[in-house]
C-alpha cells in the first residue's frame, strides 16, 4: 500500500539517490517540543505508514504525544533490527525451525519463514568459570564451552545459513551489549534507499545499554522478538517520558558504577515502570559514552522501558574512537541534524517537553554498592558493614536473612590447598569482574587495573579460596589492559581473563571448592559474591552465595582483598603487608584524572578496528563446525539440547477459541516481586531436580548437565526447570524451595512433579501471584514454562495468557476461591 507521507521524502545530499523522511517538512510546531526518544517513534511511524499495520492516525497519536501520553493509547513500532544472545536466541531459532515444519505441514512454502529485518545473534552466555587463576584459564574454559555446547553451536550455525537476514557472532567475541555498542550499532541506517534512525529490540533486557549511544532500544520476550523478526510491529502504549536532568561533575573518587547505582535507586523511588527516561542537562556532557551506556544498561533494574541519551558531539567522537567509517559518521551527523535529532546538552533551548522532570547533581554521588538481593537496594560503601550485619538478623526478605543473633559470629575452619582458613557470615567467596554493565567502560576497567597494580606493589594479596575472575566484554578490553601494563597485576591477584561472555552475572560462575561449600553448609553461613554485574537476585550468581553485591570493578578487587563485606574501609585496613604496614583502601584508590590519562593514551581506534575486522572468522573451532545446508532442520530425537517444541504441533489455519477454567487447583501461591530468575533460572541444574532426573534418564552424568540457559532449546528440560530456583518462596511452604503441595495427596513435591500429577488427573491449574510477577529478563521461558505447567496465570484479579506478548485480558464473570482445599472456580467470559 502507498505511504501517505511519501511526499516528505527528499535526498540528504543533492544528486544523491538515498533519501530520508524530513519530519521538519510536516510543518507542525508539536514536533520541535517532542522528547528526542519520541521523535524516533514518530519517524518509524511515518516511514512505515501503510494504512494497514501502521495507520495515519497512529502517526497523529505519536505527534500529539503531549496530549496522548496519559490516555493509554497503543501505537505500533517497527524497530530497525533485532539482537539476540544465545540463551534466548536458541529458542527463537528453534521456533523458526519448527514454524518451517508447521508451514510445510499446512502445505505452504517453508522457506518463506525468515527474519524480514536484520537479526544479529551474539553467542556470549554459554561459557562458564570452570578454570581460574591459571595462565590457560581462557583456553580451558573455551574448550569446555565448545565441548558442552557443540550441538547448540552447530544448530545456530545451521540457522545462520538456512535463514536470511540472520548473522551469528561466534563465541569468544564478547558480551552481546558491548559488541552491539562497539560494532553492531549503526546509529543511522542506510538501507533500502533511505536513511533512518537505528533502533533495536533484543531478547535480553539489557538491550537498553545501546540507548547510551543514542540508539533507541529495549528488551522484549523471545515471542515478541520473533514477531518483529517476522515483520510485525510491536504494539506499545505511548509512554510517558521522564526528563532526568544531570548537573555538576562527579567527585574524583566516584566511578560510573556509583552513578548508575545511585540513579537506579532514585528512579525506583520515583516510579518509572513502563515509561521512557530521557537524560538531559549540562551534566550529560560530562559523561563519556561508556558512562552513559553504563547508566542505560541498568534501565531494567530501575524499571523503565528505555533510558535514552540523544546523539551529541560526544557520541560522534565515540564513533571515531571505535573505528567507524568516516563517511558514514558524516552522514550520521548530517541526517540527525536534518531531522532535529542531534543534541547539544549545554543548549537549554533544545530541551523538549517532558512528562515530569527530576534532577541529580553528580557531585552528590558517593561510592556505593547494591544488594544483598536486589540491584535497586543501594548501600553506601561506608555503611556496608553495618548494613550487612543488620541484614543478618532482619526478617527473611529482600534485606534480611533471619539469622538468630547468637549465630551472627559463627565461624567455620576449613582446609584449602593444605592451608587452614576461616569462613564467617559475610565472607567473600566469589569476586568477579564481569557483565556488560561495567566491562564496556574503560574508566572502571582501567581503574581496577591501576588499583590492582598499587595493591600488588603495596604487598596485598587475595586469599586463594576466593573464586576470582575477569571476563572482559570484548577483545578490545584485553587489548588496552595489556597495552597499559596492568594485566600482570590483575592476574597476580587472581583476576585472569577466564572468558569473553556474561559468565558470573548470568549464573555461569562455575563450582566453588568443595571444602568451601562444606564450610558454608556446615555453618549455615551467609557467604557473599561481589560482582560488577547488573543482577544479584537470589540463587542467580551461585547457589551457595546467599548475599550478592553489585560493585564497580575496583571495589570488586577491594572486597576480594579484604575477604569480607564486614569491613569499614575508612577505619579498617584492607590488609597488612609483609613489613607489618596497614594498607587502607584510600592508599591504593586511583583518581579519575589518573585513569583518564591512561585511557587517553591506550584506548585508541586501531584497537577496535583490529579486533572487529576479524570478529566473525577469528574463532577456529566455530569455523571448523560442519553443518548441513538443508532449509528444514533434521531434528535429532536423541538430542538433549535441541528439540522440536510442542507449540506448533496442533497448528490450524483457524484460530481456536479460548477455553473456560473450571475447578482449578492452585499450583503455587506467590507474593510480590517474583522475577524471571525465580520462574525460569538460567544457571546451575541441581542434581536432585526434575531436570537432572530427566537428563540422567537420557544417559547424562552431572558433569554433562550444563546450565538451564544452555538448554533453552529443549522444552522437556525447560518445563522441568520452571520454578526450579532454590530461593523460590511459595506461601504454601514455610521455607524457600522449588516445591509445592500436591493437595489431593497432601505431599510436598517438586513443582514439575506436582504439575504432572495434576495434569495426568485432568485438573486445570493456576498460579496466584502479586505485583511485579515476571520482572527481569529472559521472559520467553518465563512465559512458555508456566504455559506448559498450568492452565493460565491468575494475579490481581486478571487472567493473563502467558504466551500472549500483549497480555490479553479476559473478563471474569464469577470467581470463588476455596482456601481450605486451595481450589478455585473461575468462569471466563469469552470474547
Amino acid at each position: 500500500m502507498s505511504n501517505p507521507f511519501s511526499h516528505l521524502g527528499e535526498p540528504l545530499d543533492p544528486g544523491q539517490s538515498t533519501r530520508f523522511f524530513s519530519l521538519k517538512r510536516l510543518g507542525d510546531p508539536r514536533y520541535e517540543r517532542l522528547p528526542f526518544s519520541i521523535r524516533v517513534l514518530l519517524e518509524a511511524a511515518v516511514r512505515n505508514c501503510d494504512e494497514f499495520l501502521v495507520k495515519k492516525h497512529d502517526v497523529e497519536n505519536v505527534l500529539n504525544w503531549k496530549e496522548m501520553q496519559h490516555k493509554n493509547i497503543e501505537v505500533p513500532f517497527k524497530p530497525a533490527r533485532v539482537i539476540l544472545q544465545d540463551f534466548t536466541g536458541v529458542p527463537a531459532v528453534v521456533d523458526f525451525a519448527a514454524m518451517r515444519d508447521a508451514v510445510k505441514m499446512l502445505e505452504g512454502d517453508p522457506e518463506k519463514i525468515n527474519p524480514v529485518c536484520p537479526a544479529d545473534l551474539v553467542i556470549d552466555h554459554s561459557i562458564q568459570v570452570d578454570f581460574n587463576k591459571r595462565p590457560d584459564s581462557l583456553e580451558k574454559n573455551q574448550d569446555l564451552e565448545f565441548e558442552r555446547n557443540k550441538e547448540r553451536f552447530e544448530f545456530l550455525k545451521w540457522g545462520s545459513q538456512a535463514f536470511q537476514n540472520m548473522r551469528i557472532i561466534p563465541p569468544g567475541s564478547g558480551i552481546i551489549h558491548q559488541v552491539n555498542l562497539e560494532y553492531l550499532a549503526r546509529v543511522v541506517f542506510d538501507q533500502d534507499g533511505y536513511y533512518y534512525p537505528d533502533s533495536v529490540v533484543g531478547t535480553d533486557s539489557h538491550t537498553t545499554m545501546i540507548n547510551g549511544l543514542g540508539v533507541l532500544g529495549w528488551g522484549v520476550g523471545g515471542i515478541e522478538a520473533e514477531a518483529v523478526m517476522l515483520g510485525q510491529p510491536i504494539s506499545m502504549v505511548l509512554p510517558e517520558v521522564i526528563g532526568y536532568k544531570l548537573m555538576g561533575s562527579p567527585d574524583p573518587l566516584v566511578t560510573s558504577t556509583d552513578i548508575v547505582l545511585t540513579v537506579t535507586k532514585h528512579l525506583r523511588q520515583v516510579g518509572v515502570v513502563g515509561k521512557f527516561v530521557e537524560f538531559f542537562g549540562p551534566g550529560v556532557a560530562q559523561l563519556s559514552i561508556a558512562d552513559r551506556a553504563t547508566i542505560a544498561n541498568m534501565c531494567p533494574e530501575y524499571g523503565a522501558t528505555a533510558a535514552f541519551f540523544p546523539v551529541d558531539e560526544v557520541s560522534i567522537r565515540y564513533l571515531v574512537q571505535t573505528g567507524r567509517d568516516q563517511q558514514k559518521i558524516q552522514h550520521i551527523r548530517k541526517y540527525l541534524e536534518a531531522v532535529g535529532m542531534f543534541r547539544d546538552f549545554n543548549n537549554s533551548s533544545q530541551d523538549p517537553e517532558f512528562t515530569q522532570i527530576i534532577e541529580l547533581d553528580l557531585k552528590t554521588v558517593v561510592p556505593c554498592c547494591s544488594g544483598p538481593k536486589r540491584p535497586q537496594d543501594k548501600v553506601v560503601v561506608s555503611d556496608m558493614k553495618k548494613d550487612f550485619e543488620a541484614c543478618l538478623g532482619a526478617k527473611q526478605g529482600f534485606k534480611g536473612f533471619q539469622i538468630a543473633p547468637e549465630h551472627h559470629h559463627n565461624k567455620v575452619n576449613f582446609v584449602y590447598n593444605d592451608l587452614e582458613f576461616e569462613l564467617t557470615h559475610g565472607s567473600v567467596v566469589i569476586a568477579a569482574i564481569t557483565s556488560c554493565t561495567n566491562t564496556s567502560n574503560p574508566s572502571v576497567m582501567l581503574g581496577a587495573g591501576l588499583l590492582a597494580k598499587k595493591a600488588v606493589e603495596a604487598g596485598l594479596a587475595v586469599k586463594p579460596y576466593i573464586k576470582t575472575s575477569l571476563s572482559p566484554g570484548s577483545g578490545v578490553v584485553t587489548y588496552y589492559l595489556k597495552e597499559s601494563g596492568v594485566m600482570p597485576y590483575l592476574a597476580q591477584l587472581g583476576f585472569d581473563v577466564v572468558g569473553y561472555g556474561c559468565m558470573t552475572c548470568i549464573g555461569n560462575s562455575g563450582p566453588l571448592p568443595e571444602t568451601v561449600v562444606e564450610a558454608i553448609t556446615q555453618g549455615d553461613l551467609v557467604a557473599v559474591g561481589v560482582l560488577s554485574g547488573n543482577r544479584n537476585f537470589e540463587g542467580r550468581v551461585h547457589p551457595n552465595t546467599r548475599a550478592n553485591y553489585l560493585a564497580s570493578p575496583p571495589l570488586v578487587i577491594a572486597y576480594a582483598i579484604a575477604g569480607t563485606v564486614r569491613i569499614d574501609f575508612e577505619k579498617e585496613p584492607l590488609g597488612v603487608n609483609a613489613q607489618g604496614k596497614k594498607i587502607f583502601l584510600k592508599d591504593i584508590w586511583p583518581l579519575r584524572e589518573e585513569i583518564q590519562a591512561v585511557e587517553r593514551q591506550h584506548v585508541i581506534p586501531g584497537m577496535f578496528k583490529e579486533v572487529y575486522q576479524k570478529i566473525e572468522t577469528v574463532n577456529k573451532a566455530w569455523n571448523d563446525l560442519d553443518v548441513p545446508s538443508d532449509k528444514l532442520y533434521a531434528w535429532n530425537p536423541k538430542s538433549t539440547y535441541i528439540k522440536s517444541p510442542p507449540f506448533f504441533e496442533n497448528l490450524t489455519l483457524e484460530l481456536p477459541p479460548p477455553k473456560s477454567i473450571v475447578d482449578a487447583y492452585v499450583l503455587l501461591n506467590f507474593g510480590d516481586s517474583v522475577t524471571t530468575d525465580h520462574i525460569s533460572p538460567a544457571g546451575n541444574i541441581a542434581r536432585n531436580s526434575p531436570a537432572a532426573r530427566y537428563l540422567t534418564s537420557r544417559g547424562l552424568t552431572p558433569r554433562e548437565f550444563n546450565s538451564y540457559g544452555s538448554r533453552r532449546g529443549n522444552d522437556a528440560v525447560m518445563a522441568r526447570g520452571t520454578f526450579a530456583n532454590i530461593r523460590l518462596l511459595n506461601k504454601f511452604l514455610n521455607k524457600q524451595a522449588p516445591q509445592t503441595i500436591h493437595f489431593p495427596s497432601g505431599e510436598t513435591l517438586d513443582v514439575f512433579d506436582a504439575s504432572w500429577r495434576y495434569q495426568q488427573a485432568g485438573h486445570p491449574l493456576i498460579i496466584l501471584a502479586g505485583k511485579e510477577y515476571g520482572s527481569g529478563s529472559s521472559r520467553d521461558w518465563a512465559a512458555k514454562g508456566p504455559f506448559l505447567l498450568v492452565s493460565e496465570l491468575f494475579f490481581n484479579n486478571i487472567i493473563l495468557f502467558p504466551t500472549n506478548p500483549h497480555g490479553l485480558r479476559q473478563g471474569i464473570t464469577w470467581l470463588k476461591y476455596t482456601e481450605k482445599y486451595n481450589t478455585i472456580k473461575i468462569h471466563i467470559l469469552k470474547y
